[in-house]
């Protein structure tokens, strides 16, 4: 007998390449399945506005990077000592306000300027309950006060409205752009699992819809792997809500299966293996192996260059 119900994934028509340049937006279910990407010497910018969990701070973020529109001085808000942006992640706050927008500005630049080479953007969808800040929703709430925010469950047709404009965004600017929609597995539990799985209902008809009317889109079932193929819990972290570790690495394994060109998986896996060699710190005091370690590696890492030419310039980026 076989204990688990297998998810049939439908390929990209037109699969990635490692070459290719790509760009995620979403929840912190991105991040994990954009580290993989930079982890396999692939060219991708992760979030780079922060994690977002609602469509419409998602909208708004694609929309900002698109039209490269930069963050104003009037625009921040201080709190806590630090000035923020409630488009933005925490990360980019600062004590300074004029080091704070100069962080913020030139993470749009710099998206701004990738997404105009992209091939792909995956934009990871986590929850449909929005947050707003004087009729403004939030895409981080940077530890307000609750009675400062208007909570609210987005309907299927805000969504799908949200969903349009961002892809009319990117499409302003790049023209062939295709687009990879995902629901994230991970339950958001603070207004209950009722809650939780009405917004992920919510998120995922929506994104039916896009999938079926908008050329180059594409859904890739995270959220059912997770539910319907991995339901145990020993395939979630201790919290019982995010993926485990092993769970994630599964998505990623279907991932690569459905979305990249399988002339291309070996050199992903070369790459993965020289990665963990590159972080590999030697644990002997035998400086004369541990010497001939880091020269086997910088070795190693010369041929691949020399071999894919276009894997220097994603280890330049992920160095600055």
């Amino acid at each position: 007998m076989d204990f688990r119900t297998a998810i049939k994934i439908d390929s990209l028509s037109e699969p990635i390449r490692h070459s290719d340049k790509l760009m995620l937006i979403g929840s912190c279910f991105s991040t994990n399945i954009g580290s993989r990407f930079t982890d396999a010497m692939i060219d991708a910018l992760v979030n780079p506005l922060g994690t977002l969990y609602n469509p419409m701070s998602i909208a708004t973020a694609v929309e900002r990077i698109a039209g490269c529109r930069l963050v104003e001085p009037d625009e921040l808000f201080l709190a806590n000592g630090v000035w923020n942006s409630f488009d933005f992640h925490s990360s980019f706050s600062a004590a300074d306000r004029d080091v704070a927008l100069q962080r913020m500005n030139e993470a749009i630049t710099a998206a701004h300027s990738h997404l105009r080479e992209c091939s792909y953007v995956f934009l990871t969808l986590g929850t449909a309950i929005t947050y707003s800040h004087s009729g403004t929703v939030v895409g981080n709430c940077h530890k307000l006060p609750a009675a400062q925010f208007e909570r609210s469950m987005r309907s299927v047709g805000e969504v799908t409205d949200a969903l349009r404009s961002a892809l009319c965004s990117l499409r302003s600017v790049n023209q062939g752009v295709k687009v990879v929609f995902t629901v994230s597995p991970i339950r958001h539990i603070a207004d209950g699992l009722a809650a939780n799985s009405l917004s992920k209902s919510t998120l995922r008809v929506a994104v039916g819809e896009i999938v079926a009317t908008q050329p180059d889109c594409h859904y890739f079932p995270s959220y059912e792997i997770m539910l319907d193929d991995l339901r145990d819990y020993r395939f979630y972290a201790s919290d019982m809500v995010h993926p485990s570790e092993v769970a994630v690495e599964y998505i990623w394994q279907q991932l690569l299966a459905s979305c990249i060109d399988p002339a291309d998986l070996p050199l992903i896996d070369r790459c993965e293996r020289m990665t963990k060699r590159l972080r590999h710190r030697p644990m002997s005091d035998n400086a004369e192996l541990v010497a001939r370690f880091r020269a086997d590696t910088e070795a190693a890492l010369a041929r691949l260059i020399a071999e894919q030419p276009h894997i220097a310039a994603v280890l330049h980026r992920s160095t600055e």
